[in-house]
């Protein structure tokens, strides 16, 4: 018996090309631009939606660990992103592209602003920015949330809730509790996958 045609719109999409370092230093270019409030928004965006460089948890995955990496965890997330794609200039290219436009820009607003900051005006325009940058956040926060809600892992369900407390109510010190909630969180999934596994 003949094997049935494959039907129409099922076929897995192709996966996406490799940027090459140019492209990379160009999109992160565009992320630092684009991101006035945060580029995690923008870098997620182009990452996972526009461009398909990554699955929504890869992106999580690589973000957690920048996360615990020292430095800005978006600067870290272009470092390790760009090494995965293309190596050490991938690296060099992607933090190039995240911080040079805005390091050109930030230091003409920063002369703008010590000569106008005085101005009322400028105050309240400032105030409204960055209630814009906290709804980014949380909208940005909510769609890293989603692939763990949906996956009904309760070991990550577990530790997401126990560092919001730890962190959020009850103010302990982040370094303190990533110490000791990463190594659990370890433990815990390879004891549940073994267990899945058997």
């Amino acid at each position: 018996m003949p094997p049935e045609p494959p039907i129409a719109g099922l076929a897995p999409d192709p996966p996406p090309a490799l940027p090459g370092r140019f492209a990379l230093f160009v999109a992160f270019a565009k992320m630092s631009l684009a991101g006035f409030g945060g580029v995690l928004v923008f870098a997620r965006r182009a990452i996972v939606d526009r461009h398909r460089w990554m699955t929504a948890d890869e992106f999580n995955e690589t973000f957690a660990l920048c996360h615990f990496l020292p430095g800005p965890n978006i600067v870290n997330l272009s470092v390790v992103f760009g090494a995965r794609i293309r190596g050490l200039g991938g690296s060099i290219a992607s933090f190039a592209g995240l911080l040079a436009p805005p390091f050109l820009i930030v230091t003409t607003l920063a002369l703008l602003y010590a000569h106008y900051g005085d101005v009322p005006a400028l105050r309240r325009a400032l105030n409204g920015v960055s209630c814009a940058a906290v709804g980014l956040l949380l909208a940005v926060t909510w769609r890293m949330m989603l692939p763990l809600l949906k996956r009904r892992d309760p070991v990550a369900l577990a530790m997401l809730v126990a560092v919001f407390v730890a962190v959020g109510v009850l103010r302990w010190p982040l370094p303190q509790v990533l110490l000791a909630a990463i190594p659990l969180s370890i433990a815990a999934t390879w004891l549940m996958r073994r267990r899945g596994a058997a």
